[in-house]
């Protein structure tokens, strides 16, 4: 059985959610990322912060992303899989919710990511070609 913790990226890192997003760009360029989770102050994953989340929601707005933080940018129910869980788990979670990237957590310690480069390494062709047509998909409006 193929697990989360067999495909993630390990030495992903939290950026608390009082920092602010031009220290969360900065651990990114550092980091070689594009996403990072925000944790709350009891180290709980409250949301997830990407480059796209700071240029379209901050920059691109006449904000400053030295006075704006990584929980003003935290939306949504934030997503994560147990490092344990089954690939197909893991497809699963990333469909149906529609998301790219996913936080691995272990004993509530966060120890990974799992991305779309991480899918594309680790899955077979059909598992790739499925993930992707339900996570790219577009809906319509009937």
């Amino acid at each position: 059985m193929t697990t989360a913790g067999d495909i993630m990226h390990r030495g992903a890192q939290w950026i608390p959610a009082h920092e602010t997003l031009d220290r969360a760009a900065q651990l990114m360029r550092e980091l070689n990322v594009g996403a990072l989770p925000v944790s709350d102050a009891d180290e709980r994953l409250c949301g997830i912060l990407t480059d796209r989340d700071i240029v379209v929601g901050c920059i691109a707005l006449g904000h400053d992303p030295a006075r704006v933080t990584a929980g003003d940018m935290a939306k949504g129910t934030p997503r994560w899989i147990e490092a344990d869980a089954d690939v197909d788990e893991v497809l699963h979670e990333m469909q149906t919710h529609r998301i790219r990237r996913l936080p691995v957590i272990d004993g509530k310690r966060l120890v990974g990511m799992i991305s779309e480069s991480d899918l594309a390494r680790h899955l077979t062709e059909g598992q790739i070609a499925a993930w992707a047509g339900s996570v790219y998909a577009r809906t319509t409006a009937g």
